[in-house]
Formats: C-alpha cells, sequence, structure tokens
C-alpha cells in the first residue's frame, strides 16, 4: 500500500468510499418473517466473526444477526490467514445462522452456499462476471486473468450456530492489492460499487439460498445447490495439486463437488479421492 499524504488524515476524506447507511440497510433487510433481524454497523474491528462468535456465546446474538466493518484489523481466512483492506474499500460482515433440523453432517455446506449466494447476489448488483475457487474463494477476472477478490469463512459458536464471515474487495486500487493475485470489483469493471445496494443483493441472496436448503433439510442435491455450485465453480475440469497435512500432496483434475462439499480429485491412477475443506492446507493449479 502506498502511505497516505500526512495533510491527509481524515478518516472520512476518500469521497470514493462514503460510509455504510446503517439506518437504511435495516429498514431495506430487516422485515417480519425474513431471516435478518438485526444489522449492526461498526466502524473498526478486528474480525467480525470473531465478535460474532463472542456475541453468540454470551447469549447476546440469535439467527440473522448481521455484523458489518467498515474497517478489519486482524480479518481472518481460513487456517488464520490475514485479510487486510483500506477502511470502506471493501464489505466485511458476517452473519449467524442456526440451521436447526439440518443434520450438523451437512453443515459444511454452508460455506460453499455462501459462496454461490455472494456470486449470485454480485452478478446481480455490480455486473461482474464472478466465479467460485473451491472451497472458499471469490474469483473476478482482470485483464482475462482470475484473481480473487473475497473469501469466505465459517465457524462453529456453541452446539446450534454457524457463523459465516464475507470479505470483498470492492473499490481496492491496483497500487493497494495486499498481493499481485488479489483483485476488486472496481478492477473488474463493476457497474456499481456503491457498497449499500451490493451488501443489500449478497443479503437477500444469501437469505433466499439458506431458506432453500434448510427448507430440503440440507440436501444440496434437492436444494439445487450442489448443481449451481458445481456451475460457478472454477475449479472444476483443471488439474489441480491439493497440499495436505504431514507434507502430502495429491495432483489429478477436479472433477466433482460431492454430497458432502468434498472436492473429488481424479488421480492418474484412475483413483477418485474425495478432499475435504478441513483436510487441505492449500489448493493450487498443478
Amino acid at each position: 500500500m502506498t502511505p497516505r499524504d500526512a495533510s491527509d488524515d481524515s478518516r472520512w476524506s476518500d469521497l470514493d468510499r462514503p460510509p455504510l447507511n446503517a439506518t437504511a440497510l435495516r429498514r431495506g433487510l430487516v422485515r417480519e418473517g425474513g431471516l435478518w433481524r438485526e444489522v449492526e454497523v461498526v466502524q473498526s474491528t478486528g474480525s467480525t466473526n470473531s465478535d460474532l462468535v463472542a456475541l453468540a456465546g454470551a447469549g447476546k446474538a440469535g439467527e440473522g444477526a448481521v455484523l458489518v466493518a467498515e474497517e478489519q484489523t486482524a480479518g481472518r481466512g481460513r487456517l488464520d490467514r490475514q485479510w487486510t483492506a483500506p477502511a470502506r474499500s471493501g464489505l466485511f460482515f458476517s452473519v449467524l445462522l442456526k440451521p436447526g433440523g439440518v443434520p450438523v453432517a451437512r453443515w459444511g455446506w454452508l460455506p460453499l452456499l455462501t459462496g454461490v449466494a455472494v456470486a449470485t447476489g454480485l452478478s446481480r448488483s455490480a455486473g461482474v462476471d464472478t466465479a467460485l475457487k473451491w472451497p472458499n474463494d471469490l474469483l473476478v477476472s482482470i485483464g482475462g486473468e482470475e484473481r480473487k477478490a473475497g473469501g469466505i469463512l465459517a465457524e462453529r459458536a456453541g452446539d446450534d450456530a454457524v457463523v459465516v464471515g464475507v470479505g470483498i474487495n470492492v473499490t481496492l486500487r491496483e497500487n493497494e492489492l495486499p498481493v499481485p493475485q488479489a483483485g476488486s470489483l472496481a478492477l473488474a469493471g463493476a457497474v456499481s460499487t456503491d457498497r449499500d445496494p451490493l451488501l443489500r443483493a449478497m443479503l437477500r441472496s444469501l437469505e433466499e439460498w439458506y431458506g432453500r436448503w434448510r427448507d430440503a433439510g440440507g440436501d444440496p442435491a434437492a436444494s439445487g445447490l450442489q448443481e449451481t455450485y458445481a456451475a460457478g465453480c472454477a475449479t472444476l475440469g483443471r488439474t489441480v495439486r491439493a497440499e495436505l497435512p504431514g507434507d502430502r500432496s495429491l495432483v489429478g483434475e477436479a472433477v466433482a463437488v460431492d454430497g458432502d462439499g468434498r472436492l473429488v480429485i481424479a488421480t492418474e491412477d484412475g483413483v477418485q479421492e474425495p478432499v475435504g475443506a478441513g483436510d487441505i492446507v492449500h489448493l493450487r493449479p498443478a
């Protein structure tokens, strides 16, 4: 990141990055009979996921709670990888879900479901073609190159709840990217980078997909989730190297996402081996 001019130290000096309107978000998202019960926007926090897990543990947040941060100072991805971005340059939010009635064995679909919902919402509201990299990355195309513009992290919150966090780079400029492989909606040519409607579109899409999945008892096939995820997954059909714990790696073609949300890799030996998100350290093109 380039240093900010010392004379330009106001948090609100960047007119391209106006703050979110919490009142308007609540008015647009919280409704009788809907999933979203409360929407809170904080200026800065370490991690919205950590905060929401703590609130749930203390009995201060129920299903449908949404926590949004204008800035995350200790945002985390899978395996505690760091996720940082300038204030108001992205959308960083977590939601609390209690999928009662769905067998716990199917809860592993929640981050994949969120990926489908986020990609669907963004394609409607930002006009950006997005793809999913298994298990939890959102990709955009910039100059014909796939780059990561977002990520998803799901964590258990007690016995009956899951907190799902989403981080999306919205207006990050090239000189602000944490790594060259990163991207943003703006760099991908989004027709809109107004974060209020983008957030609403993602949360409405998430409510729709979550309701469909829960009504089907978490069945990924009956809810249409498995088929939709596979259709939008850039990993399928490619040769990949899965790096597993213990310095073990698996190379082959990613051929399917199975009923448990695992990536099925077909090796040269003709063996099809499923790999779970919790078992993988890195997934790279081979």
